[in-house]
Protein backbone atom coordinates (compact mmCIF):
# COMPACT_ATOMS: atom_id res chain seq x y z
CA UNK A 1 0.00 0.00 0.00
CA UNK A 2 2.81 2.43 0.88
CA UNK A 3 4.53 1.51 -2.36
CA UNK A 4 1.35 2.30 -4.28
CA UNK A 5 0.97 5.64 -2.53
CA UNK A 6 4.56 6.55 -3.34
CA UNK A 7 4.06 5.46 -6.94
CA UNK A 8 0.94 7.56 -7.30
CA UNK A 9 2.44 10.54 -5.49
CA UNK A 10 -0.84 11.20 -3.69
CA UNK A 11 -1.37 12.87 -0.33
CA UNK A 12 -2.71 11.17 2.79
CA UNK A 13 -6.18 12.55 2.14
CA UNK A 14 -6.50 10.18 -0.82
CA UNK A 15 -5.12 7.19 1.08
CA UNK A 16 -8.50 5.89 2.28
CA UNK A 17 -9.82 5.65 -1.27
CA UNK A 18 -7.03 3.51 -2.64
CA UNK A 19 -6.66 1.43 0.51
CA UNK A 20 -10.28 0.36 0.52
CA UNK A 21 -10.60 0.08 -3.24
CA UNK A 22 -7.66 -2.30 -3.29
CA UNK A 23 -9.13 -4.48 -0.58
CA UNK A 24 -12.59 -4.42 -2.10
CA UNK A 25 -11.34 -5.55 -5.46
CA UNK A 26 -9.48 -8.49 -3.94
CA UNK A 27 -12.89 -9.97 -3.18
CA UNK A 28 -14.20 -9.11 -6.61
CA UNK A 29 -17.74 -10.02 -7.42
CA UNK A 30 -19.03 -11.57 -10.65
CA UNK A 31 -18.18 -9.65 -13.82
CA UNK A 32 -20.48 -6.78 -14.61
CA UNK A 33 -23.21 -7.34 -17.16
CA UNK A 34 -22.76 -3.74 -18.36
CA UNK A 35 -21.75 -3.97 -22.03
CA UNK A 36 -19.87 -0.65 -21.89
CA UNK A 37 -16.13 -1.12 -21.22
CA UNK A 38 -14.89 0.21 -17.89
CA UNK A 39 -11.93 2.59 -18.00
CA UNK A 40 -10.07 2.86 -14.69
CA UNK A 41 -8.37 6.08 -15.75
CA UNK A 42 -11.65 7.83 -16.53
CA UNK A 43 -13.18 6.57 -13.29
CA UNK A 44 -10.31 8.01 -11.21
CA UNK A 45 -10.70 11.37 -12.90
CA UNK A 46 -14.49 11.54 -12.64
CA UNK A 47 -15.09 9.95 -9.23
CA UNK A 48 -11.81 10.45 -7.37
CA UNK A 49 -10.88 13.82 -8.87
CA UNK A 50 -7.30 12.94 -9.72
CA UNK A 51 -5.53 14.81 -12.47
CA UNK A 52 -5.45 13.06 -15.82
CA UNK A 53 -1.73 12.43 -15.42
CA UNK A 54 -2.06 10.85 -11.97
CA UNK A 55 -5.11 8.87 -13.04
CA UNK A 56 -3.21 7.47 -16.03
CA UNK A 57 -0.36 6.32 -13.80
CA UNK A 58 -2.71 4.92 -11.16
CA UNK A 59 -4.74 2.95 -13.68
CA UNK A 60 -1.62 0.92 -14.55
CA UNK A 61 -1.00 -0.15 -10.95
CA UNK A 62 -1.63 -3.83 -10.23
CA UNK A 63 -4.09 -2.96 -7.47
CA UNK A 64 -6.39 -1.18 -9.91
CA UNK A 65 -5.61 -2.29 -13.44
CA UNK A 66 -7.70 -5.47 -13.29
CA UNK A 67 -10.94 -3.65 -12.46
CA UNK A 68 -13.65 -4.49 -14.99
CA UNK A 69 -16.57 -2.68 -13.39
CA UNK A 70 -17.18 0.37 -11.16
CA UNK A 71 -19.47 -1.64 -8.87
CA UNK A 72 -16.88 -2.43 -6.19
CA UNK A 73 -15.22 1.00 -5.96
CA UNK A 74 -18.65 2.66 -6.15
CA UNK A 75 -19.82 0.53 -3.24
CA UNK A 76 -16.74 1.43 -1.23
CA UNK A 77 -17.14 5.16 -1.88
CA UNK A 78 -20.82 5.03 -0.99
CA UNK A 79 -20.10 3.12 2.19
CA UNK A 80 -17.39 5.53 3.37
CA UNK A 81 -19.50 8.51 2.41
CA UNK A 82 -22.26 7.11 4.60
CA UNK A 83 -19.80 7.02 7.50
CA UNK A 84 -19.08 10.72 7.04
CA UNK A 85 -15.86 10.27 5.07
CA UNK A 86 -16.16 12.77 2.22
CA UNK A 87 -14.41 12.40 -1.13
CA UNK A 88 -11.19 14.43 -1.55
CA UNK A 89 -12.78 17.51 -3.10
CA UNK A 90 -15.15 17.82 -0.10
CA UNK A 91 -12.43 17.38 2.49
CA UNK A 92 -13.32 20.61 4.26
CA UNK A 93 -16.80 19.41 5.08
CA UNK A 94 -16.81 18.65 8.80
CA UNK A 95 -20.10 16.81 9.06
CA UNK A 96 -22.09 14.43 6.87
CA UNK A 97 -24.75 16.00 4.75
CA UNK A 98 -28.26 16.00 6.23
CA UNK A 99 -30.19 12.91 5.20
CA UNK A 100 -27.18 10.58 4.86
CA UNK A 101 -27.96 6.99 5.87
CA UNK A 102 -25.70 7.15 8.91
CA UNK A 103 -24.95 10.22 10.98
CA UNK A 104 -21.60 8.80 12.03
CA UNK A 105 -19.74 9.88 15.16
CA UNK A 106 -16.83 12.26 14.67
CA UNK A 107 -14.34 9.50 15.43
CA UNK A 108 -15.46 7.67 12.27
CA UNK A 109 -13.95 10.48 10.23
CA UNK A 110 -10.57 10.23 11.94
CA UNK A 111 -7.67 9.21 9.65
CA UNK A 112 -7.11 6.02 11.70
CA UNK A 113 -10.09 4.52 9.89
CA UNK A 114 -7.61 3.70 7.12
CA UNK A 115 -5.48 1.54 9.38
CA UNK A 116 -8.62 -0.13 10.75
CA UNK A 117 -9.86 -1.02 7.29
CA UNK A 118 -6.39 -2.27 6.35
CA UNK A 119 -6.52 -4.56 9.39
CA UNK A 120 -10.16 -5.70 9.32
CA UNK A 121 -10.60 -6.58 5.66
CA UNK A 122 -7.69 -9.06 5.50
CA UNK A 123 -8.70 -10.31 8.96
CA UNK A 124 -12.24 -11.17 7.83
CA UNK A 125 -11.05 -12.39 4.46
CA UNK A 126 -13.21 -10.19 2.25
CA UNK A 127 -14.85 -6.79 2.10
CA UNK A 128 -18.25 -8.48 2.13
CA UNK A 129 -17.58 -10.33 5.39
CA UNK A 130 -16.14 -7.19 6.95
CA UNK A 131 -19.38 -5.35 6.17
CA UNK A 132 -21.38 -8.22 7.70
CA UNK A 133 -19.40 -7.99 10.93
CA UNK A 134 -19.47 -4.20 10.92
CA UNK A 135 -23.26 -4.05 10.66
CA UNK A 136 -23.69 -6.77 13.26
CA UNK A 137 -21.45 -4.80 15.63
CA UNK A 138 -23.59 -1.68 15.14
CA UNK A 139 -20.41 -0.06 13.79
CA UNK A 140 -18.56 -0.52 17.10
CA UNK A 141 -15.66 -2.06 15.21
CA UNK A 142 -14.81 1.39 13.87
CA UNK A 143 -14.95 2.95 17.33
CA UNK A 144 -12.52 0.79 19.29
CA UNK A 145 -8.75 1.02 19.27
CA UNK A 146 -6.93 -1.71 17.38
CA UNK A 147 -3.83 -1.85 19.55
CA UNK A 148 -5.43 -1.70 22.99
CA UNK A 149 -8.66 -3.61 22.36
CA UNK A 150 -8.99 -5.57 19.13
CA UNK A 151 -5.54 -7.14 18.78
CA UNK A 152 -5.33 -8.22 22.46
CA UNK A 153 -8.75 -9.86 22.09
CA UNK A 154 -7.57 -11.72 19.00
CA UNK A 155 -4.59 -12.93 21.03
CA UNK A 156 -7.02 -14.26 23.66
CA UNK A 157 -8.85 -16.23 21.00
CA UNK A 158 -5.58 -17.66 19.68
CA UNK A 159 -4.90 -19.03 23.16
CA UNK A 160 -7.95 -21.26 22.63
CA UNK A 161 -6.22 -23.13 19.80
CA UNK A 162 -8.42 -21.47 17.21
CA UNK A 163 -6.98 -20.95 13.75
CA UNK A 164 -7.03 -17.55 12.05
CA UNK A 165 -9.85 -18.77 9.81
CA UNK A 166 -11.89 -20.03 12.78
CA UNK A 167 -11.39 -16.75 14.64
CA UNK A 168 -12.51 -14.63 11.70
CA UNK A 169 -15.60 -16.78 11.03
CA UNK A 170 -16.55 -16.68 14.70
CA UNK A 171 -16.12 -12.92 14.89
CA UNK A 172 -18.29 -12.32 11.83
CA UNK A 173 -21.19 -13.77 13.81
CA UNK A 174 -20.03 -12.44 17.18
CA UNK A 175 -18.03 -9.24 16.59
CA UNK A 176 -18.38 -8.40 20.29
CA UNK A 177 -15.42 -10.74 20.75
CA UNK A 178 -13.34 -8.05 19.08
CA UNK A 179 -14.67 -4.84 20.60
CA UNK A 180 -15.48 -5.94 24.18
CA UNK A 181 -13.18 -5.40 27.13
CA UNK A 182 -10.61 -8.16 27.43
CA UNK A 183 -11.94 -9.32 30.82
CA UNK A 184 -15.37 -9.75 29.24
CA UNK A 185 -13.90 -11.78 26.38
CA UNK A 186 -12.14 -14.04 28.87
CA UNK A 187 -15.43 -14.46 30.72
CA UNK A 188 -17.08 -15.55 27.45
CA UNK A 189 -14.34 -18.13 26.92
CA UNK A 190 -14.87 -19.42 30.45
CA UNK A 191 -18.62 -19.76 29.88
CA UNK A 192 -17.97 -21.88 26.79
CA UNK A 193 -15.83 -24.18 28.92
CA UNK A 194 -18.46 -24.23 31.66
CA UNK A 195 -20.95 -25.98 29.36
CA UNK A 196 -18.49 -28.85 29.05
CA UNK A 197 -16.48 -28.01 25.95
CA UNK A 198 -12.69 -27.74 26.37
CA UNK A 199 -10.78 -25.22 24.31
CA UNK A 200 -9.07 -27.85 22.20
CA UNK A 201 -12.42 -29.33 21.18
CA UNK A 202 -13.25 -28.68 17.48
CA UNK A 203 -16.73 -27.46 18.44
CA UNK A 204 -15.41 -24.89 20.95
CA UNK A 205 -15.86 -22.02 18.51
CA UNK A 206 -19.50 -23.00 17.96
CA UNK A 207 -20.06 -22.94 21.70
CA UNK A 208 -18.39 -19.54 21.81
CA UNK A 209 -20.80 -18.19 19.20
CA UNK A 210 -23.69 -19.12 21.49
CA UNK A 211 -22.35 -17.98 24.87
CA UNK A 212 -20.81 -14.71 23.62
CA UNK A 213 -24.11 -12.86 23.83
CA UNK A 214 -25.61 -14.66 26.84
CA UNK A 215 -25.03 -14.59 30.57
CA UNK A 216 -24.81 -17.59 32.91
CA UNK A 217 -28.46 -17.38 33.90
CA UNK A 218 -29.68 -17.50 30.31
CA UNK A 219 -27.37 -20.42 29.53
CA UNK A 220 -28.68 -22.30 32.57
CA UNK A 221 -32.25 -21.75 31.42
CA UNK A 222 -31.39 -23.12 27.99
CA UNK A 223 -29.76 -26.19 29.52
CA UNK A 224 -32.87 -26.76 31.61
CA UNK A 225 -35.09 -26.34 28.55
CA UNK A 226 -33.41 -29.32 26.87
CA UNK A 227 -34.93 -31.55 29.54
CA UNK A 228 -38.15 -31.09 27.55
CA UNK A 229 -36.81 -34.00 25.50
CA UNK A 230 -36.88 -36.12 28.66
CA UNK A 231 -33.12 -36.01 28.99
CA UNK A 232 -31.25 -36.38 32.25
CA UNK A 233 -28.59 -33.89 33.30
CA UNK A 234 -25.98 -36.28 31.94
CA UNK A 235 -27.72 -36.54 28.56
CA UNK A 236 -28.13 -32.76 28.34
CA UNK A 237 -24.42 -32.30 29.02
CA UNK A 238 -23.57 -34.96 26.43
CA UNK A 239 -25.76 -33.34 23.77
CA UNK A 240 -24.41 -29.83 24.37
CA UNK A 241 -20.79 -30.98 24.36
CA UNK A 242 -21.27 -32.48 20.89
CA UNK A 243 -23.71 -29.99 19.43
CA UNK A 244 -23.75 -26.58 21.19
CA UNK A 245 -26.32 -25.28 18.71
CA UNK A 246 -28.90 -27.36 20.60
CA UNK A 247 -28.90 -24.49 23.09
CA UNK A 248 -30.44 -22.19 20.49
CA UNK A 249 -33.74 -24.10 20.40
CA UNK A 250 -36.68 -21.98 21.55
CA UNK A 251 -39.16 -23.10 24.20
CA UNK A 252 -42.00 -23.43 21.69
CA UNK A 253 -39.86 -25.45 19.27
CA UNK A 254 -38.58 -27.72 22.04
CA UNK A 255 -42.10 -28.53 23.21
CA UNK A 256 -43.56 -29.17 19.76
CA UNK A 257 -40.61 -31.14 18.39
CA UNK A 258 -40.34 -33.20 21.57
CA UNK A 259 -44.00 -34.10 21.47
CA UNK A 260 -43.83 -35.07 17.80
CA UNK A 261 -40.60 -37.12 17.93
CA UNK A 262 -41.47 -38.98 21.12
CA UNK A 263 -45.25 -39.35 20.94
CA UNK A 264 -45.90 -39.44 17.18
CA UNK A 265 -42.74 -40.95 15.71
CA UNK A 266 -42.12 -43.06 18.79
CA UNK A 267 -38.44 -42.28 19.25
CA UNK A 268 -36.67 -43.00 22.50
CA UNK A 269 -35.18 -39.91 24.25
CA UNK A 270 -31.73 -41.50 24.20
CA UNK A 271 -32.07 -42.10 20.44
CA UNK A 272 -32.73 -38.38 19.98
CA UNK A 273 -29.85 -37.47 22.29
CA UNK A 274 -27.44 -39.48 20.14
CA UNK A 275 -28.68 -37.53 17.10
CA UNK A 276 -29.14 -33.97 18.46
CA UNK A 277 -29.44 -32.44 15.00
CA UNK A 278 -32.97 -33.89 14.95
CA UNK A 279 -34.20 -31.14 17.26
CA UNK A 280 -32.92 -28.39 14.94
CA UNK A 281 -34.75 -29.51 11.81
CA UNK A 282 -37.97 -27.78 10.80
CA UNK A 283 -40.99 -29.61 12.21
CA UNK A 284 -43.38 -28.65 9.41
CA UNK A 285 -40.82 -28.49 6.60
CA UNK A 286 -38.90 -31.70 7.23
CA UNK A 287 -39.70 -33.84 10.28
CA UNK A 288 -43.44 -34.27 9.69
CA UNK A 289 -43.53 -34.70 5.89
CA UNK A 290 -40.70 -37.22 5.87
CA UNK A 291 -42.12 -39.19 8.78
CA UNK A 292 -45.43 -39.66 6.99
CA UNK A 293 -43.73 -40.60 3.72
CA UNK A 294 -41.61 -43.23 5.46
CA UNK A 295 -44.60 -44.48 7.44
CA UNK A 296 -46.73 -44.74 4.30
CA UNK A 297 -44.02 -46.65 2.43
CA UNK A 298 -43.52 -49.09 5.30
CA UNK A 299 -47.25 -49.71 5.79
CA UNK A 300 -47.62 -50.53 2.10
CA UNK A 301 -44.56 -52.76 1.94
CA UNK A 302 -42.64 -50.34 -0.24
CA UNK A 303 -39.84 -49.80 2.26
CA UNK A 304 -38.05 -52.14 4.64
CA UNK A 305 -39.10 -51.75 8.25
CA UNK A 306 -35.47 -51.62 9.28
CA UNK A 307 -34.95 -48.25 7.55
CA UNK A 308 -33.94 -45.74 10.19
CA UNK A 309 -36.01 -42.54 10.62
CA UNK A 310 -32.94 -40.37 11.12
CA UNK A 311 -31.51 -41.64 7.83
CA UNK A 312 -34.58 -40.31 6.03
CA UNK A 313 -34.43 -36.98 7.85
CA UNK A 314 -30.74 -36.18 7.50
CA UNK A 315 -30.61 -36.29 3.69
CA UNK A 316 -30.96 -33.11 1.66
CA UNK A 317 -34.34 -32.77 0.00
CA UNK A 318 -32.89 -33.75 -3.37
CA UNK A 319 -31.37 -36.96 -2.01
CA UNK A 320 -34.50 -37.81 -0.02
CA UNK A 321 -36.63 -37.55 -3.16
CA UNK A 322 -34.16 -39.70 -5.11
CA UNK A 323 -34.08 -42.42 -2.45
CA UNK A 324 -37.65 -42.47 -1.15
CA UNK A 325 -39.95 -40.82 -3.68
CA UNK A 326 -38.67 -41.59 -7.18
CA UNK A 327 -38.38 -45.40 -6.78
CA UNK A 328 -42.08 -45.55 -5.85
CA UNK A 329 -43.61 -43.29 -8.49
CA UNK A 330 -45.37 -46.19 -10.22
CA UNK A 331 -46.83 -47.73 -7.06
CA UNK A 332 -47.66 -44.38 -5.48
CA UNK A 333 -48.08 -41.79 -8.26
CA UNK A 334 -49.31 -39.06 -5.88
CA UNK A 335 -46.47 -39.47 -3.41
CA UNK A 336 -44.29 -36.72 -4.87
CA UNK A 337 -47.16 -34.25 -5.10
CA UNK A 338 -48.39 -34.90 -1.57
CA UNK A 339 -44.88 -34.71 -0.14
CA UNK A 340 -44.29 -31.36 -1.86
CA UNK A 341 -47.59 -30.01 -0.52
CA UNK A 342 -46.73 -31.24 2.97
CA UNK A 343 -43.37 -29.48 2.88
CA UNK A 344 -45.20 -26.26 1.99
CA UNK A 345 -47.39 -26.52 5.05
CA UNK A 346 -50.43 -28.02 3.30
CA UNK A 347 -50.46 -31.08 5.53
CA UNK A 348 -54.02 -32.49 5.58
CA UNK A 349 -55.49 -33.98 8.73
CA UNK A 350 -55.13 -37.34 7.01
CA UNK A 351 -52.02 -37.76 4.90
CA UNK A 352 -53.61 -38.94 1.62
CA UNK A 353 -50.88 -40.43 -0.51
CA UNK A 354 -52.71 -43.10 -2.47
CA UNK A 355 -54.59 -43.08 -5.75
CA UNK A 356 -58.25 -44.06 -5.10
CA UNK A 357 -58.79 -47.71 -6.01
CA UNK A 358 -55.15 -48.75 -5.87
CA UNK A 359 -55.54 -50.56 -2.57
CA UNK A 360 -52.75 -48.64 -0.93
CA UNK A 361 -53.30 -47.66 2.68
CA UNK A 362 -53.13 -44.05 3.82
CA UNK A 363 -51.55 -42.86 7.04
Amino acid sequence: MLHLQKYLGISFRHQWLFSVTRFATIAASAPSADPAPFAVEDYLVASCHLTRNKARKASKAKALSHLKSPSNPDAVLAFLSGLGLPPPRHRRRRRPRPGTPLQAPTRFRHPDIVSKLQYYIPFFGSFHDFIRALKKSSYHLLCVDLESVVKPNVSCLRECWLSAHEISKTCILQPRLLFSKQENVRAMLARAEDIGIPRRNPVFRHALQFVAGRNKEMISRKMELLKTFRWSDALVASVVSRNPSALTVSEDTAQRVSEFLISEVGLDPEYIARRPSLIKYSLEGRLMPRHYVVKFLKVNGLLGHDRDYYTAVKWTDKVFVEKFINPNREAAPHLAEDYTDACRGKMPSRFRLQEPGTGLASV
